[in-house]
C-alpha cells in the first residue's frame, strides 16, 4: 500500500518535469544567448520553448535563472544541462526550459555568476568582470487564425 501512495504521489510530479535536474527530452524552440546580449523569442500559448546558454562549469561557469517570470505569460519547466563531451574541460550548454502560457511579454534573465561561492557573489575583481546577465524578451502571440470558420 505504502508503495502504491509513493507512486501515486510521484506521478504528477514526473509527468510536470519540475524542479532542476529533472531530465526534459524536449527543449521545444531554443534560444541561444549569451552575457551581455538580448534576444528576443516569439511563441505561442502552449509552445515549449528553451532559454539556452553555453556553459563551462570547469572554468567557473554557474548560470542561474535570476527570477521567474510573470506565470500568465510563461512558465518555468526546468533546467537542463548538456555536455560537449567526456573529457574534463568541455564545455556545454545550460538550457531553461518554459512554456509559453498566455498573450503578453515577459523578460527572462539569466546570471552567470563566474566563480562564485555558495554565497553567488563575485569575490574579486576578476570574477565580477567574468560575471553577467543573458536577456531574452519573449512575447506569446496569440495563435493565427486559419481564415476557415471554427478551424
Amino acid at each position: 500500500m505504502r508503495g502504491t501512495v509513493a507512486a501515486a504521489l510521484l506521478v504528477p510530479l514526473l509527468a510536470a518535469g519540475c524542479g532542476a535536474g529533472s531530465w526534459v527530452s524536449d527543449y521545444g524552440k531554443v534560444a541561444k544567448g549569451a552575457k551581455g546580449a538580448t534576444v528576443q523569442v516569439e511563441v505561442t500559448p502552449g509552445q515549449r520553448f528553451s532559454l539556452a546558454v553555453p556553459e563551462n562549469p570547469s572554468v567557473g561557469d554557474s548560470w542561474d535563472l535570476v527570477a521567474v517570470p510573470d506565470t500568465k505569460v510563461a512558465s518555468f519547466i526546468s533546467e537542463e544541462r548538456e555536455s560537449q563531451g567526456d573529457a574534463p574541460g568541455s564545455g556545454g550548454t545550460a538550457y531553461f526550459v518554459f512554456n509559453g502560457k498566455h498573450p503578453g511579454t515577459a523578460e527572462i534573465r539569466l546570471y552567470d555568476c563566474w566563480r562564485c561561492g555558495q554565497d553567488r557573489t563575485p569575490a574579486t575583481e576578476e570574477s565580477r568582470r567574468q560575471s553577467g546577465e543573458a536577456v531574452f524578451q519573449v512575447t506569446v502571440r496569440e495563435r493565427p487564425s486559419s481564415g476557415i470558420p471554427g478551424g
